[in-house]
């Protein structure tokens, strides 16, 4: 019995030694990827802004512009690929005190679940042009395996790729994140569909209204967690403006430092936490686990097997040998008349 129950935890910890790879090296592989149906709502504000009211033709400033930004994944987009996963994200930009609104943003990606690299497909897009072609990272760095070095980031607005730097590291909310800046420089956006005023562009009274283009330059800054790649902050110092071809007439439409509101830099620390667990758990714990309790099992069940096979107590007493009266044992036999049946023949008389 004992020799059946070694053999069992034996195979049990033989089970658990060919679990703990398994699990690390293909169920881990399986599981940290990015989600196809991820859904999130953040919103970003930038007190004391400025921008051009289109419909009042001035420039209002010290507002509190608000960027609210929604998050939705396609889980059918992809064609039925799971390996990429497609985002849909839009961004209304009002202000705050007037409820107005300011602008309004919106892309789709589609990107490597496991590498978190762009991909052109999908319906991928800008503001709704199809034709846009995107590369380097998006909206996540490597899932679960961000490291201290620059990433090419690809930006919407200027639909350029251009390095996002590691900047050090920082605390937020209890999570330890690295910094990353992204410098935009200025570059032209767009052709803009009316004049401008000469005197609003600074080049005097007197002079005409003047055809314009769209420029725009930005520092972003982005703390990522590094066990997920989940951005919990996010910050856009922005500036637009528009300016005649010669570069002489300028006026900025658009001036603000968007940060993500505290509320939601909580809550985002919160998810990456929770995600940075379950990863942990498939890549770390079960698999350790797995290896300390194989090992026990097994030297415990060898130990059970091999007691199986020794004396459970003292050793039995040898066997006495037979005596010349057919009994067992070395004591002489008792005095007394010989046996029926075996009397001593009487003496001969002559």
């Amino acid at each position: 019995m004992r020799r059946s129950l070694g053999l069992i935890l034996i195979a049990l910890g033989a089970f658990f030694l060919t679990l703990a790879p398994l699990v690390r090296f293909y169920v881990a592989d399986k599981f940290v990827l990015a989600p196809l149906d991820r859904y999130q709502q953040t919103k970003l504000e930038a007190p004391n802004a400025s921008y051009f009211d289109t419909a009042a033709f001035k420039v209002v400033t010290g507002a509190t512009l608000v960027a609210a930004n929604t998050l939705r994944g396609d889980v059918r987009a992809n064609n039925g690929d799971d390996r990429v996963a497609v985002w849909d994200s839009s961004t209304e930009i009002t202000d705050r005190a007037t409820g107005k609104q300011v602008d309004m943003q919106g892309y789709r990606i589609a990107f490597d679940r496991r590498t978190s690299e762009l991909v052109n497909c999908c319906g991928s897009q800008v503001d709704g042009d199809t034709s846009v072609a995107m590369s380097g990272y998006g909206l996540l760095l490597p899932v679960a395996n961000v490291q201290k070095r620059s990433y090419p980031v690809f930006d919407m607005t200027t639909r350029r790729t251009l390095p996002m730097r590691f900047g050090g590291e920082e605390t937020v909310h209890g999570v330890a994140t690295y910094r990353f800046v992204q410098e935009i420089p200025l570059a032209k956006t767009a052709a803009v569909d009316y004049k401008v005023p000469g005197e609003m562009l600074g080049l005097g009274k007197k002079t005409p209204s003047q055809k314009v283009d769209r420029y725009f330059s930005a520092t972003i800054t982005e703390w990522v967690d590094p066990r997920t790649g989940i951005p919990v902050k996010h910050r856009q110092n922005i500036k637009s403006t528009v300016q005649t071809a010669d570069g002489k007439g300028r006026l900025t439409v658009a001036a603000a430092d968007l940060v993500t509101v505290d509320a939601d830099q909580k809550r985002l620390a919160e998810m990456s936490g929770d995600e940075a667990l379950k990863i942990a758990m498939v890549r770390t714990v079960v698999p350790l686990g797995s290896v300390l309790l194989g090992l026990s099992l097994l030297l415990i069940g060898a130990m059970v097997a091999l007691s199986a096979g020794e004396p459970s107590g003292p050793p039995a007493p040898p066997t006495a040998p037979r005596r010349s009266d057919g009994k067992f044992g070395n004591a002489a036999p008792a005095a007394g008349p010989p046996p029926a049946g075996r009397a001593s023949r009487a003496p001969r008389t002559s």
